[in-house]
């Protein structure tokens, strides 16, 4: 009986969490935003609680989730109704980099660190910040860029040149501190860095919020 009613109550916590996700026609997991996480959490554990819960019967089980699916309709409701609510309940877009130039402010309200927006970048294909004119924090946490028009895609097919080989590049300073793995790896040291930054004026290396080396061009720098 035990294993009997776990069954049902799995198989009635599953017919009624996708007929509420029909419903409320939700997105794919990659677009969904942080409130949307927290809701299929919650979904989740209301029916996962319930199911080792022998107090708890079908009825209770489709209670909570006609209430929190009730809920989650009326805040989309009240999104599409009211659109001065879409910034407090889904977020709204944030700028990380403008024409070239990262936008420190923005990155801390994002909670978004150098990492992770490189991390993000190459998943569009973008391999430098130097690529890019402007980068977009999305609400669901992806980004969106575009390219300088030096670094489209098309630029060099499309004329015909012979094509150049490719180049990684390497963050040599981040918020101020030296990444002492990456200078070897281009095999530098801090006298040829501190070189570099004095050639651009910079006296000091926790004055460079972002500095960025490619071979053969000038270190990229950014400060704070």
């Amino acid at each position: 009986m035990h294993y009997g009613s776990i069954f049902v109550e799995t198989l009635f916590g599953f017919v009624m969490l996708f007929a509420v996700t029909k419903l409320l026609g939700k997105t794919q997991i990659k677009q969904l935003t942080a409130f949307d996480f927290i809701s299929a959490l919650i979904l989740g554990e209301l029916v996962g609680n319930a199911l080792y819960d022998n107090e708890v019967g079908l009825l209770d089980i489709a209670f909570a989730i006609v209430l929190w699916g009730s809920l989650l309709y009326l805040t989309e409701w009240t999104t599409q109704k009211f659109k001065g609510t879409r910034a407090l309940i889904e977020g709204r877009p944030s700028i990380v980099i403008h024409k070239g130039k990262l936008q420190r402010k923005e990155m801390k309200k994002g909670n978004l660190d150098i990492n992770q927006l490189l991390h993000l970048l190459r998943s569009k294909d973008v391999f430098s910040i130097q690529e890019v004119d402007y980068a977009i924090l999305e609400t669901d946490g992806t980004v969106s860029v575009m390219k300088k028009s030096a670094f489209q895609q098309a630029s060099r097919q499309d004329f015909n040149l012979t094509p150049k080989s490719t180049v990684l590049s390497f963050v040599l300073i981040n918020d101020g501190e030296i990444i002492w793995d990456n200078l070897k790896e281009i095999g530098k040291d801090k006298a040829w860095l501190q070189q570099e930054l004095a050639k651009q004026e910079v006296k000091d290396v926790k004055e460079v919020f972002y500095a960025e080396y490619k071979k053969d061009q000038q270190l990229y720098i950014q400060g704070f």
